[in-house]
């Protein structure tokens, strides 16, 4: 079994590698899938990410904040079951608030340059996800639990 530190740093390192995740939203009794580019605080609390306010994830979450986030290193090769790390983050997601948003970007921006304009756009929502628990799957069964601390 792994402490929690481990757990920890098994969980930046995964994030470090990964520029894109899977979000899970759910609305009208039916789930949504889609990719974001996202970024971690240092302290694992908070995931964050940025998606036009006009996109079916967006609808979602405003109608149903609940989410689920995956991040995985697999590369689709028959090896991945064994070596690929896979962690959900499930959480609550919000629009972060202008004020905030001026604050949080640069670090969101730290880690995706390229995203800048599509960041800044008033037509952009940048969203944080205030993560409960983290799931963590490695060597194919392998399954671990980190929960955030209230």
């Amino acid at each position: 079994m792994e402490n929690a530190k481990d757990i920890q740093t098994l969980i930046r390192d995964l994030f470090a590698s990964q520029n894109l995740a899977v979000l899970a939203t759910h609305s009208q009794e039916q789930p949504y899938a889609s990719l974001v580019a996202f970024v971690v605080a240092n302290d694992l609390k908070y995931l964050y990410f940025v998606t036009p306010k006009t996109t079916r994830k967006f609808a979602n979450l405003v109608i149903n904040p609940q989410v689920a986030v995956l991040i995985n290193s697999s590369t689709n090769q028959s090896a991945d079951f064994h070596r690929a790390i896979s962690v959900t983050a499930v959480g609550q997601a919000e629009e972060v608030a202008a004020a905030d948003r001026e604050q949080l970007l640069p670090f969101y921006l730290a880690k995706h340059p390229y995203l800048e304009e599509f960041a800044k756009s008033p037509t952009s929502a940048f969203v944080q996800v205030t993560v409960r628990s983290y799931y963590i799957v490695k060597n194919f069964q392998n399954v671990l639990e980190f929960h955030i601390a209230k």
